[in-house]
């Protein structure tokens, strides 16, 4: 089976900690592979509003996730606290890619690199949409 591999932006402009709680470890005692999304998620949330968006409005759309992929790097364990960092960049036509860097705060050491892809869309109408100029120029990045 082939490695996912992607390769990270050299910038990332929003950064945040977040301990890793004992609910996120999983049998083996480290944080679980369905926790890392969860960090991101929550990474990505904060994001956003710090830029006066939410996941249901971003300049009017909202935001589904429509992939995600996870690379991943070193053990992390409850209560040590990690910097994620986040990105965007890859745009499309109706959506766009975050890239967030996992780095444990405490001796430096990468844990993960993960990317998910989302799509801009309407609930109400049921259907996908372009991506808002206001969100495009807030991220300095181009209409694909």
């Amino acid at each position: 089976m082939a490695r996912i591999k992607f390769s990270l932006p050299e910038a990332f402009p929003f950064a945040t900690d977040i301990r890793v709680r004992v609910t996120d470890a999983n049998y083996a005692g480290h944080l679980g592979n369905d926790s890392v999304l969860s960090l991101v998620h929550e990474a990505r949330d904060r994001c956003l509003r710090s830029y006066g968006f939410t996941e249901l409005n971003v300049a009017g759309a909202s935001i589904i996730m429509s992939d995600a992929a996870i690379m991943y790097r070193s053990e992390a364990y409850p209560g040590e606290t990690l910097r994620v960092e986040v990105a965007v960049g890859d745009v499309h036509r109706k959506g766009c890619d975050f890239f967030y860097r996992c780095t444990c705060i405490d001796d430096g050491r990468e844990v993960a690199r993960v990317k998910t892809g989302v799509v801009f869309y309407n609930f109400a109408q049921k259907k996908m949409l372009g991506i808002p100029q206001e969100f495009l120029d807030t991220f300095g990045l181009e209409r694909a």
